[in-house]
């Protein structure tokens, strides 16, 4: 039942990312790109998150999963607004 469990996880994550992916590609702005290049590193991330927690429980493997998505999401935003800023002075909305 866990490898089923895992296999749904890790397949939300790929058709999360997939439309993150896709959102990306289609919208026409740079700051509507970056909107969906953002929200990738959450819904897909914590997908892959449950399901290494379900695997690998709370052993060096999961502590270490638990880690690199946390990291991720602290840094994410960070790192978006710092883009969009540097956007916006380019395009000389600033």
């Amino acid at each position: 039942m866990t490898n089923v469990a895992v296999d749904v996880l890790l397949g939300i994550a790929v058709a999360a990312a997939a439309v993150c992916c896709a959102g990306v590609v289609v919208m026409p702005t740079t700051l509507d790109r970056l909107h969906y290049s953002a929200a990738a590193t959450t819904v897909p991330a914590f997908c892959v998150l449950a399901a290494v927690l379900l695997r690998e429980h709370l052993s060096g493997g999961g502590l270490a999963a638990i880690a690199a998505i946390a990291t991720a999401f602290i840094l994410a935003p960070i790192l978006v607004v710092a883009t969009a800023r540097a956007v916006r002075r380019v395009e000389g909305h600033e």
